[in-house]
């Protein structure tokens, strides 16, 4: 091969490596393998070994570099033998394709490797070049600052066409630092002077389009992001394209719109498969986003699977932002501490990469790990408050803020009332949002006045509900609620020394109006409460500083009573939760539960008996009780009992219609999922005891379709609960699950829904009023009832149970009554009724099929 060959076969090298980077590779290591075997042949017999090969017999590529320009190794004689500029391009073209390909130590090796070829050969232009790729890579190593500097000493050596590409890798370091307007300007620049240069224009297109997002251009960055997709799919750049697409969850997710985000990921998945770095990156962006949307869990996901795949690769820049953001995700998923080592990482991390405007931020992630552990001291305060003072240097304001009434609450525990009166009235300004309120709230207690703290606490729950009403999807509401959950608690506080049912109940009510969507915190009448139970009761529990309080509401009076400590109930929950699958699922020798369910109930309705005796019951659960199977109880069998997100949303679901405008008749559903020995018995089942139910083929699209115009609906397949994603529970279907987040589509779902799936029922409560989850997804969107399992059911005692439930419903029982029969005549337990299970799907007797009204058809 002669030099001018090998030297075109090194620029075509470069060239590939965006279309096909492992084939670069490849071809670039071929160039310098026949550059070592040149050289060994031109030595001198002494000599000859020092090229080397590896312990493969892979020739050891540019090994010999490491001598310095004033060695007397291969690198001076290459240089007189003219190959020097031929090794140089190789080791760039070799180290832009491992990059791509998310090795970035191989090539930041091999491109410092190329400049001090190109520097000891006297071929400045050459090594200018290799310091354009190299700011790239040492911006993803972590050191975005260093890369700039870089940027700089190559831009003299370098044409303009080759500035505009050296602006593309510019935009990235400037992203990483958070200068996103200047990172679009260095785009703009770049897109003036790149021409036909598709690769890079594809890739100004995409890092702008990216700065946009985080800049809030939305529009501008679709354009962007879509522009570089048609450059990149017309000149064959696979891998830009995967980038392209991989980022439109991330901007998809920025928009709010979590179905698309989740949906383009799913695809983002399949085309990045073999750039796992890549793909990592992408993991990260979208769950920055996913913060950003009030869905930690979701994010906690994302991250956990990103950040090995992004320490494996090297990638420091991205590594320490993904540490930073996990730490906070596992913080507010109640894990300090893996918050605490991750944020511990994240700010080792960053203070190498000398990015010292987010150490505080991780400092402050650290600092309420800690407060979550371990007991308050004023040397934590004092600490705190220091770091509140690096966040408002380092511009972080809110995140000072909120840490700064922390340190008054804790002030206050520890007895430093002035401490605390110093803190609160630096934040207790008007017009700084609800820090402030709550500051103001915490003054007013401070001073005596009730009432104006209560009217402190109810702004700053109208300023949340304002903020929080305009998420359509359930999930992000409420986590996004979670803001105001302190003032929310202090509100209830403030009602708990009043000692009065109503007072309590009111300010528990107005929470979960603000986390259920309602928008304003408002709380049900009571007058209108007590009319609309008639005969039943309704208890709505509350948690007030580590205690369990319920309040009792009756058709003639309100009570509030006080049960005792609330992790005993939630130990106790588990306990029997644990016992009950055990005893569905067969698993060797299972405990008993009736003694846990008795336990449960003494602990939880011990001091309410006087005021329930046989009534229908509706339970406002809190917490861990989500996951209770409360007709288990001893006193619940063949008691109707409904459970409800609020009693307001009990109330509003009297407003639901049975059946849909126009139909004199319900229109019921059945769906057979597949895997389950009884589930096509089971959909025989409920045609036989409804006329006209429409059996729906168990694919995502028909079922969806039917969901929107049945009056009922039965899904009798596997189900999965996500605890950390509730948008990612399932129910299986013949073409994969359907997941709660396709769900949030509907926009007229059944007024009932019966979800025949082991654990379809189970939900997650980031908030009181909130519970997530299959069922909780439907009632959000505005379904009246929904009955569903919390524990695994085997197949056949499903069957045998839904048998009788739906012969129940179709004689006019109502849900909740049809359950309590179905359950005494099966024996099976683990099914709930949800929302407003106490009116039949059939309003009226001629509405109700012949069979259900004891008639004979024609």
């Amino acid at each position: 091969m002669t030099f001018q060959e090998a030297l075109t076969d090194a620029e075509h090298a470069l060239d590939l490596s965006g279309s096909d980077p492992a084939r670069a590779l490849a071809l670039a290591r071929s160039v310098l393998a026949s550059l070592a075997a040149s050289c060994r042949a031109d030595a001198p017999a002494g000599d000859a070994a020092e090229g080397g090969a590896t312990r493969s017999g892979e020739p050891e590529i540019g090994a010999s570099q490491d001598e310095g320009p004033e060695g007397g190794g291969p690198a001076e004689r290459l240089a007189g033998c003219g190959h020097c500029e031929t090794e140089a391009v190789a080791h760039r073209a070799a180290a832009v394709a491992a990059r791509e390909l998310g090795d970035l130590p191989f090539a930041e090796e091999h491109l410092r490797r190329a400049v001090r070829i190109a520097l000891s050969a006297g071929l400045p232009h050459r090594a200018a070049q290799a310091r354009l790729s190299l700011v790239h890579v040492r911006t993803e190593l972590g050191h975005p600052e260093q890369a700039l500097a870089l940027a700089s000493d190559a831009e003299p050596g370098l044409t303009p066409a080759e500035v505009g590409k050296l602006d593309v890798h510019r935009a990235v370091a400037l992203a990483r630092l958070g200068r996103y307007r200047e990172a679009v300007d260095h785009c703009d620049r770049a897109v003036r002077v790149l021409g036909g240069d598709v690769r890079f224009l594809a890739g100004a297109m995409l890092n702008r389009g990216l700065a946009r997002v985080f800049l809030g251009e939305l529009g501008a960055a679709e354009a962007d992001l879509s522009r570089c997709a048609e450059l990149a799919r017309g000149a064959g750049l696979e891998h830009v394209l995967a980038l392209a697409e991989g980022n439109l969850p991330f901007l998809a997710a920025r928009r709010g719109d979590l179905p698309a985000a989740f949906g383009a990921y799913r695809r983002a998945e399949s085309v990045l498969v073999g750039y796992p770095e890549r793909l990592a990156t992408v993991r990260c962006d979208l769950a920055e986003a996913l913060i950003s949307a009030h869905l930690p869990g979701e994010a906690r996901v994302l991250l956990e699977a990103a950040v090995p795949e992004l320490a494996a690769a090297g990638a420091g820049t991205a590594l320490a932002e993904a540490l930073l953001l996990l730490a906070r995700v596992e913080l507010r998923t109640g894990d300090p501490h893996r918050a605490r080592e991750s944020a511990d990482l994240a700010a080792r991390e960053l203070t190498a990469q000398g990015r010292t405007i987010l150490v505080p931020v991780a400092e402050e992630i650290l600092l309420r790990a800690r407060l979550a552990l371990e007991s308050p001291t004023a040397e934590l305060a004092a600490t705190m408050l220091s770091c509140a003072d690096a966040l408002d240097a380092a511009g972080h304001r809110d995140t000072s803020e909120a840490l700064r009434l922390t340190v008054a609450e804790v002030s206050l525990g520890l007895g430093d009332r002035p401490s605390a009166e110093h803190q609160l009235a630096l934040l207790s300004r008007p017009g700084r949002g609800m820090v402030a309120l709550h500051a103001t709230a915490l003054l007013r207690a401070l001073a005596g006045d009730r009432r104006g703290a209560f009217a402190a606490v109810l702004a700053g729950l109208a300023e949340v509900g304002a903020e929080t009403r305009t998420f359509e999807d359930p999930v992000v509401r409420a986590h996004a609620a979670r803001a105001g959950e302190p003032l929310a608690r202090f509100g209830l506080a403030l009602a708990m020394r009043t000692g009065r049912g109503h007072a309590v109940l009111a300010w528990a009510e107005r929470w979960r109006a603000v986390t259920g969507g309602a928008g304003r915190p408002l709380a049900p009448r009571p007058a209108a409460l007590r009319a609309a139970l008639g005969e039943s009761v309704l208890v709505e529990f509350v948690r007030h500083e580590g205690d369990l309080a319920a309040v009792v509401v009756t058709r003639d009076r309100m009570t509030l009573r006080r049960l005792g400590p609330f992790p005993a109930v939630a130990e106790a929950t588990v306990r029997l939760r644990y016992g009950l699958r055990r005893t569905h699922l067969l698993d060797g020798r299972a405990p008993e539960p009736g003694a846990e369910a008795t336990e449960l109930e003494r602990l939880l309705f011990g001091p309410l008996r006087d005021r329930l005796a046989d009534r229908p019951l509706v339970v406002v659960p809190t917490g861990t009780l989500h996951t209770l199977p409360w007709p288990l109880l001893p006193m619940n069998a063949d008691r109707p009992v409904t459970v409800a997100a609020s009693a307001a949303a009990w109330l509003a679901g009297r407003r639901v219609p049975s059946v849909r405008d126009g139909r004199e008749e319900a229109v019921p559903m059945a769906v057979a999922g597949p895997g389950l020995r009884y589930a096509e018995a089971e959909a025989r089942m409920v045609g036989e005891c409804h006329r006209g139910t429409e059996r729906v083929a168990a694919r995502r699209a028909e079922v969806m379709a039917a969901l929107e115009r049945a009056d009922v609906a039965h899904l009798a397949a596997h189900g999965m609960f996500s605890p950390r994603s509730p948008l990612l529970s399932s129910i299986d279907l013949d073409d994969g699950p359907l997941m709660a987040y396709d769900l949030l589509r509907l926009r007229t779902p059944p007024a009932l829904v019966v979800l025949s799936a082991c654990e379809a029922g189970m939900a997650h409560a980031p908030a009181d009023g909130a519970p997530l989850g299959l069922a909780g997804t439907f009632l959000s969107l505005g379904t009246r009832c929904v009955v569903a399992s919390l524990v695994p059911v085997r197949d056949e005692e499903t069957l045998a149970l839904m048998t009788a439930f739906h012969e129940a419903l179709a004689a006019g029982d109502p849900p909740a009554r049809a359950l309590a029969v179905a359950g005494g005549k099966s024996g099976v337990a683990g099914f709930v009724c949800f929302g407003r299970g106490d009116e039949p799907p059939w309003p009226t007797g001629k509405d109700r099929p012949p069979e259900a009204i004891g008639e004979k058809g024609p």
